[in-house]
């Protein structure tokens, strides 16, 4: 909740890093930012936002910055029944945010894995590159410029990265960020190409010296590899080592499947995608990619399906409107080409492509355009070279063939696809295409052809021997006899643990692997048989049966009725009349 963008872009920057930092827990589904932002300042009941994105829980709270102090306050809902697990208002200096972000997310992880099972938690999980709030403050305006997917935008985002890095220049994140800008921008000619890839080779090595082990550094490197040099087994081979620090990076996902389309290995190009969306199902991103993989197999029917999908979310999306546009064209549907022309203002060039529906589908060229005089230089400055599909299918074969020589030296993003893309096909009979396309097919596109799909390296299996799951099932269950601990409402899995000398972690496991529950489960357990007993106790018949179930350790009435019912099948105030008969 704030008043400026500058606060605004810092509130999610925090929410990200938060999302960020679960991801980073093995096991852990987290949704992404993308899907995740989809339902900010919006009311829609938990249930639904839960069914939408195939969650179990709802993180939900607000941020809110008064001057030097920041305000969190966040809970923890079921999405089946919308009951509330946890909640917890946090009240700081704003410096002292990236302790803040790491304890916030480290308790949601407990409350999560004492709620629904074992999960491997490390010490700390939210790590930022920095420790100065105004270059983090800089770098999230940045990243909310960045996100807006437009030239100017991604101008301003450079800006911010660079007075990032000029109040802290040991700050890592900001060189990568700004080494994909630059790749970005040069691969698809929106700006100088050497010139673009000069700055994003020299802030990826100024980022890499400060830490490489960073998955945006893979993400990056990646990035470049792909994107600027065509090099499609090391794009993969990053890629994976991404997805190996960030298991839940979706953006990961959707990288290994264009590389795919790339090289015409559409199926394993739908198998990453459909990963991608399982993690982010409200990216238009990935939507789109889906659509366009289908675009790519010539199933263009089923490629609108997707794209409309990308556009249900963001109807701006310029690929997705153009490329349904392309569908159209390639469809030979009359009707629904000319209807979209009229209702998408949007569109880049729909002169152009109403003289290349003419072409392509042998009709009437009803559009005045002088071919000769086309400026296919200006139709790659823009994301679909339309200009240059029209002097291909103008019969204008050497001079179309001239300049997809030149684009392909250049390797510019709007040719990543010259495998598969239909507006190609008037050239590839031709032996000075073949040519020119050899030189970029290798035998060893993709050196490794095992599937990247969910590889998570994932916590020894066992980590207590056999000797020690014996000792500490006994020792726990005598301390639990003897001290009575679920007595205490706020007994955590951290206090337990640390009373029996037995790490979180590892009592986690225990409970889930040896006792068959999480922890909520296995201490209510205790908590309702005590209240069994003190319930039929005749010197307890004046207390009500709630302060009876808070006398037992449980912290709220919706608590207990949920797990007494649960457990027993009936009402707790059912169960003490048939036993107090």
């Amino acid at each position: 909740m704030s008043n400026d963008i500058d606060n605004e872009s810092f509130c999610d920057g925090i929410t990200e890093e938060i999302i960020n930092a679960l991801t980073k827990i093995k096991g852990l589904k987290v949704i992404a930012r993308t899907s995740s932002f989809a339902f900010k300042n919006n009311n829609k009941d938990v249930r639904q936002i839960g069914c939408e994105l195939s969650v179990a829980t709802i993180l939900e709270g607000s941020i809110r910055i008064f001057n030097d102090r920041i305000r969190i306050n966040t809970q923890l809902i079921r999405t089946n029944d919308g009951f509330q697990i946890w909640s917890q208002n946090f009240d700081r200096k704003l410096d002292h945010i990236f302790e803040l972000q790491d304890e916030i997310s480290l308790i949601i992880a407990e409350q999560i894995r004492e709620n629904f099972g074992h999960l491997y938690i490390s010490n700390h999980i939210s790590i930022i590159g920095t420790k100065n709030i105004y270059a983090y403050k800089l770098y999230l305006k940045g990243r909310a410029y960045q996100l807006n997917w437009v030239l100017e935008d991604y101008i301003k985002a450079i800006d911010c990265y660079k007075k990032s890095i000029e109040v802290d220049k040991n700050f890592y994140d900001a060189y990568f960020t700004l080494c994909r800008s630059y790749g970005i921008l040069s691969s698809w000619g929106l700006i100088n190409k050497q010139e673009g890839e000069k700055f994003a080779k020299s802030y990826l090595n100024q980022g890499l010296k400060i830490n490489s082990s960073s998955y945006l550094a893979c993400f990056s490197q990646s990035s470049l590899s792909f994107w600027n040099d065509w090099n499609y087994t090391k794009g993969i081979d990053l890629l994976k080592n991404t997805l190996h620090k960030n298991p839940n990076y979706a953006i990961a996902y959707e990288g290994i499947a264009e590389i795919y389309m790339a090289t015409n290995q559409l199926e394993k190009a739908l198998l990453n995608i459909n990963k991608a969306i399982e993690i982010s199902p409200l990216s238009p991103n990935h939507h789109f990619t889906k659509g366009n993989i289908y675009f790519l197999k010539r199933e263009y029917t089923e490629s609108i399906k997707h794209l409309e999908e990308c556009l249900k979310i963001d109807p701006n999306f310029s690929l997705a409107i153009e490329t349904k546009l392309a569908c159209f064209i390639f469809l030979n549907d009359t009707s629904k080409f000319e209807n979209y022309i009229a209702i998408m203002p949007q569109l880049i060039s729909p002169k152009i492509c109403e003289a290349l529906f003419c072409l392509i589908n042998k009709r009437q060229l009803n559009v005045a355009i002088d071919i000769k005089a086309i400026d296919v230089e200006e139709g790659f400055k823009n994301i679909y070279p339309w200009h240059f599909y029209l002097l291909i299918h103008s019969e204008n074969k050497e001079k179309a063939l001239d300049i997809f020589a030149d684009k392909m030296k250049l390797k510019v993003g709007q040719l990543v696809n010259f495998q598969l893309d239909p507006f190609l096909d008037p050239l590839r009979e031709d032996k000075r295409f073949q040519l020119i396309v050899k030189q970029f097919i290798s035998p060893e596109l993709i050196r490794a052809k095992k599937e990247v799909l969910n590889k998570i390296e994932r916590e020894p299996l066992k980590p207590l021997s056999d000797s020690e799951i014996k000792r500490y099932k006994l020792i726990l269950e005598n301390f639990i006899k003897n001290n009575k601990p679920f007595l205490n409402p706020n007994l955590s899995l951290k206090e337990l643990g640390k009373s029996i000398s037995l790490h979180p972690n590892k009592l986690s496991w225990l409970l889930n692997t040896e006792f068959n529950k999480n922890f909520n489960d296995f201490i209510n357990y205790f908590r309702l048989n005590h209240f069994k007993t003190i319930a039929l106790d005749p010197k307890n018949s004046h207390l009500t049966i709630l302060g009876l179930a808070y006398d037992s350790g449980f912290n709220s009435k919706s608590v207990f009725n949920t797990f007494f019912k649960k457990t027993e099948g009936i009402t707790p105030s059912k169960w003490v009349q048939q036993h107090n008969k």
